[in-house]
């Protein structure tokens, strides 16, 4: 009987924590279905891919000079022995030309992925306009899946370059529809800020983390573990995708409208204006980052440990950046094109003073100046795109970010193959000037961009621009969603001017002056 009645306790407390998994589950369903919780989770998802694809980019940077070198100096061994099987070696040490040539395939090698990258974004940000942003953030982490597994086994540089370009073809997909719905999913100017911001923190944590991360893992566990360790994470990623998002039962794909084509974006003088400031700004963390190594050895002399370690104090400046400008942005959104040209003219002075550094401790200050300016720049233009959609196209975001992931492109395909070379043919100090003179004269062009912010609505952009139904479903979701927040807002009169390209700043200036006698806002 004792043990009949042990039996049935066990059973019922097995149905009862059975019943307690079932109910937890019901709730997490909820959760998931509840749009606040789940962007919070996709907000995750996206910053999470975004860290990876940026360790990534990153964690060769220790890694591959050093295996490459071994590399060539068993290929050189192994000559020697065959050409002179009776002359000991003793460790054949790489001479010039081979140094150089090294050099020169590491240049590459850093490039091909921004290089792939810039080519494949024209595609990719028009494929996402029309597949929705779920589907190829599943793309990219795919490839960046295999392209990580590629790296941990290659053995030869065609292994390894395959593998690199491979990472540029998934970024191109991740890093694009990763920003892009970000920002469909938070809608309002200060979240969308505040959000992008986030995503930034990541990125920059990403780039200046992995060094130090990769040189580590490769010293002591060698070169497969600390790419097992970032396949690890994406599959991980890739799988709380697919259970959050479920990217292939998403049937608001098939209304979503029709996005503007990239060519038109392109043409856009104000998109313009913003691609050339994220491409300008980033110029000098481009061009530095392979050449300042060299430049710290041959005049402070500096230790393996303090070059590893360059710019790992940035990061906090940049984050201090991105709360900085996310804050005043909340405060005074009209000013987003001030606080792009100020992180400019910071940059541009930073980079200027870099040469003058003698000791380490020096040149830890202008790279943090260099980094809070680049903070400054992306998080106050990267939404800027955003809202100049919404208010002169179409809000689908796919392509107007594929521009600004090829300006991010064009400036690190450059730069591990041309700094070396301007350093090498005008100095490392000229180098600096240059792109601090760049960056400072291209500052006054983001006064451009005065008129548009100044017209930012009040209540939800889309909605005040829509001068007929909403088209299909997506549409009538969105237009929804936007009107609970008005509390009896209509905008009926007031709605602003907008022309065949879409919203006109100037063209509305004059409208909404006429129109003053018009309704107002409540």
């Amino acid at each position: 009987m004792d043990g009949e009645g042990g039996s049935c306790g066990l059973a019922k407390s097995a149905a009862v924590k059975l019943s307690e998994m079932g109910e937890r589950t019901k709730q997490l369903g909820t959760a998931m279905r509840d749009p606040h919780r789940q962007r919070r989770i996709i907000l995750v998802i996206v910053c999470v891919a975004l860290l990876l694809d940026n360790m990534l980019y990153m964690v060769i940077v220790p890694i591959i000079p050093d295996y490459l070198a071994d590399l060539e100096s068993e290929q050189s061994e192994h000559v020697h022995v065959v050409m002179h099987p009776n002359v000991s070696s003793n460790g054949t040490s790489l001479d010039k030309s081979t140094k150089d040539n090294l050099d020169m395939q590491i240049g590459v090698l850093f490039a091909s992925k921004a290089i792939l990258q810039l080519l494949v974004n024209p595609l990719s940000g028009t494929f996402i306009d029309r597949v929705g942003y779920d589907i190829p953030l599943l793309i990219g982490l795919t490839v960046m899946f295999v392209s990580t597994c590629i790296f941990a086994f290659a053995e030869n540089y065609a292994t390894l370059f395959a593998a690199r370009s491979l990472q540029g073809l998934g970024s191109a997909f991740a890093d694009t529809s990763g920003i892009a719905m970000i920002a469909d999913k938070y809608t309002e100017e200060a979240e969308r800020s505040r959000a992008l911001g986030i995503a930034l923190a990541f990125i920059s944590f990403g780039s200046l983390v992995a060094p130090p991360f990769g040189g580590v893992l490769y010293e002591f566990a060698g070169k497969r573990v600390p790419f097992i360790v970032l396949a690890c994470i994406c599959l991980a990623d890739g799988f709380l995708l697919l259970t959050v998002i479920k990217p292939f039962s998403n049937r608001t794909r098939e209304n979503m409208p029709v996005g503007t084509p990239i060519y038109r974006l392109m043409v856009d003088p104000y998109i313009a204006v913003v691609a050339g400031a994220l491409t300008v700004c980033n110029i000098p963390l481009a061009f530095l980052e392979p050449t300042i190594a060299n430049w710290m050895e041959t005049t402070m002399h500096s230790s393996q440990w303090e070059m590893g370690l360059t710019w790992l104090p940035a990061f906090f400046p940049h984050v201090l950046g991105v709360y900085i400008t996310v804050k005043l942005a909340a405060k005074n959104p009209n000013l987003q094109w001030f606080y792009g040209a100020l992180g400019m003219v910071i940059i541009g002075a930073s980079s200027c003073t870099v040469p003058a550094c003698k000791t380490f401790g020096q040149l830890i200050a202008p790279l943090c100046g260099i980094c809070f300016g680049i903070a400054l720049v992306d998080t106050a233009l990267l939404p800027t795109l955003a809202f100049l959609v919404d208010v002169r196209h179409v809000s689908v975001y796919g392509s107007v970010y594929a521009i600004a992931d090829i300006s991010y492109s064009v400036a690190y395909a450059m730069g591990p193959i041309v700094a070396g070379q301007i350093v090498h043919n005008l100095g490392f100090v000229q180098l600096n000037l240059g792109m601090g003179l760049v960056n400072v004269l291209y500052a006054p062009a983001l006064l451009l961009l005065r008129n548009v912010c100044q017209m930012k609505p009040s209540y939800s952009e889309r909605d005040n621009l829509l001068e007929e139904a909403p088209q299909g479903l997506y549409d009538t979701i969105r237009m929804e969603e936007r009107r609970a927040r008005k509390k009896g807002y209509s905008s009926a009169g007031n709605c602003l001017s907008v022309d065949e390209n879409g919203f006109d700043p100037f063209r509305a200036q004059r409208s909404l002056s006429e129109e003053s006698s018009g309704p107002e806002y409540t």
